[in-house]
């Protein structure tokens, strides 16, 4: 039957150059190709991609852990302090752009082992920096967030090849419940490691070892060759089989494009500009938070007399502790009830996306409003607001790359997602802990010194995170109304 009809089976084209250009279709009026439920190799490669995700978060938030320590080490003012996750952002986002064109051209296997095993070793290395070294700390933070960006940028690529778009909300959800989880286990390891050994450096030496067996996993299950799944191959997939119309010989299905061009084309697409923006605007809100809230509880606490000012090097970690378990409970929740709503949502209202990330932004916006609000009086209700405002965060996370993911043509996801880190970085958290320290020592300067002063301090500077919410939502709401437009596009 298939010599009568032209008709032939042909297995799905192997990417070539590694997302560059794909594969030349063979000469047929109709190409077949089988689409298989997902085997359990796919679901192995997504627990290996999810547990370096978790190490990989965990590295970042070691240091707002143990940020007192640090602190008190090397003699640290808060625009100081604030200088470091500083450092770590900015290094990070203007990398990403540079891995996000590797990652659409290269074998993208080689891309997250060689960055593992990059960032491992340098955390491992800053453990052993004496006090007078601090800029050579502030430099290993810098290279941490280099090796970081390799594989932020790549691994959700890879996840949203290998399964359809219903299931791929579902992966990805997984993926990223792992952000606020690595990131809440930073805190707690960092506390954990501090008070058990009575030294801060060695909360820095039990990533790099985990890192290993990432490194590890990576190697054995991620195949070396991944392959690139087409617009055409999600569109037009039907019963498990993929109809593609087939082109005159010669011609490529896809044509290389210049990173230029592949920006200036995502710069058109008003989707994903604000709901970049408004992710930017989570970006800030989060690193602000995740670097200061810590120390935030403690100077409220000196000033209700709960605890003591820490004075010496080794200080009180509970607040870390606390603050690292709301943020694995809050991100768990956040990420599962986000994606949920989401996919039941979207049967209603092809818009239900970016109007999910708009109310959840306004409700954590004024949640954190009133926690800062009440951390002088009531330390139980701040916790509580900051766990719901951290929750209504947290459920953006999976929905946001989701968005970018279906309004982006496959062949420029890598490219969208490094623009995506770095305009939400540069923008973002690579400024907001910095700007919350320079604020905070501003406020300082001109007050007598206190301890009064120095919560009051924080807390003024800390309310700037309330108004970048709203922000944040208001460019969500942007965002539905291109979003439907912008989607078609993509599939076309």
């Amino acid at each position: 039957a298939q010599e009568h009809t032209g008709l032939q089976p042909q297995a799905p084209p192997e990417e070539q150059n590694y997302g560059a250009t794909a594969a030349r279709v063979r000469k047929a009026p109709f190409v077949f190709v089988s689409r298989n439920a997902p085997a359990k190799r796919d679901y192995l490669i997504v627990a290996a991609l999810c547990y370096a995700n978790l190490i990989n978060f965990m590295d970042w938030f070691i240091v707002p852990g143990i940020l007192l320590d640090i602190q008190e080490y090397f003699k640290l003012s808060d625009g100081d302090t604030g200088l470091l996750q500083t450092v770590f952002i900015l290094c990070y986002m203007l990398a990403a752009p540079i891995f996000g064109y590797l990652g659409d051209r290269y074998n993208r296997k080689m891309i997250l082992g060689a960055g593992i095993f990059f960032w491992s070793g340098v955390t491992l290395g800053s453990s052993f920096i004496s006090e007078s070294y601090y800029w050579i700390f502030f430099l290993s933070r810098g290279l941490v967030g280099i090796g970081t960006a390799s594989y932020s940028t790549v691994a959700p690529t890879i996840i949203a090849d290998l399964f359809e778009e219903g299931k791929r909300t579902t992966m990805l959800s997984v993926f990223y419940i792992f952000i606020p989880v690595g990131s809440g286990l930073g805190y707690v390891l960092a506390a954990g490691m501090a008070d058990a050994t009575g030294d801060w450096h060695w909360a820095f030496r039990i990533t790099p070892c985990m890192g290993g067996l990432a490194l590890v996993l990576l190697i054995l299950l991620v195949p070396h060759r991944t392959q690139r799944r087409t617009a055409a191959h999600r569109a037009l997939s039907i019963s498990g089989t993929i109809r593609v119309a087939a082109e005159k010989p010669g011609v490529q299905r896809t044509a290389k494009t210049t990173w230029c061009q592949d920006v200036i084309s995502l710069a058109k697409n008003w989707s994903f500009v604000w709901s970049s923006l408004g992710l930017t605007a989570m970006a800030f809100v989060t690193g602000a938070l995740g670097m200061w809230v810590p120390l935030f509880l403690h100077r409220a606490q000196v000033v209700q007399g709960i605890v003591s000012p820490c004075l010496q090097e080794s200080c009180s970690s509970s607040n870390s502790l606390i603050f690292g378990g709301i943020t694995i409970g809050t991100g768990i929740l956040g990420v599962i009830a986000g994606a949920e709503a989401a996919r039941r949502l979207r049967k209603r209202n092809n818009k239900a996306d970016p109007l999910i990330c708009a109310t959840s932004m306004f409700i954590s916006a004024l949640c954190l409003y009133i926690a800062l609000m009440v951390a002088q009086t009531n330390i139980l209700s701040t916790f509580i607001f900051i766990a719901f405002g951290e929750l209504f965060l947290s459920v953006n996370w999976a929905v946001v790359t989701d968005i970018l993911l279906y309004v982006v043509t496959p062949r420029r996801q890598s490219t969208a997602i490094a623009l995506q880190i770095l305009v939400s970085h540069l923008l973002g958290d690579a400024g907001s802990p910095y700007l919350i320290g320079i604020i905070s020592n501003a406020i300082q300067a001109k007050n007598a010194r206190s301890f009064q002063w120095s919560f009051w301090s924080m807390q003024y500077s800390f309310i700037l995170c309330a108004f970048i919410g709203v922000f944040g939502g208001g460019f969500f709401l942007l965002t539905s109304f291109y979003i439907e437009e912008d989607r078609k596009e993509a599939e076309r």
